[in-house]
């Protein structure tokens, strides 16, 4: 079998893995607990970078680095802001019409 030439499908795939990777070489996530829980949630049939970032999301709050109720806002933030950002024009929280100018 030979390697894909593009290992992601989606830019944000590899901002994901950038980040785990990231996230583990500051000391905030270990791989053997990264590998334990993305196994069981590799353990449906489920999209393999939505399991990837659910457990990130979930291991981030079970160690306090993230709040759960901020990842989801945050989430929500990115979310509204592409759904306002003109097709072909770079996303930014800053096209999120409801964002709060006090959180950078």
């Amino acid at each position: 079998m030979t390697a894909p030439d593009h290992p992601f499908d989606e830019p944000w795939q590899a901002q994901l893995f950038a980040l785990t990777v990231a996230l583990n070489e500051a000391g905030w996530l270990d791989w053997r607990d990264w590998t334990a829980a993305f196994g069981q949630a590799r353990a449906g049939e489920g999209d393999y970078y939505a399991d990837w970032l659910a457990t990130l999301q979930t291991l981030l709050a079970e160690r306090g680095v993230a709040d759960a109720a901020a990842i989801a806002a945050m989430s929500a933030a990115w979310q509204r802001a592409a759904r306002a950002t003109p097709h072909g024009q770079p996303i930014a929280l800053e096209n999120d019409p409801h964002r709060d100018t006090r959180l950078r």
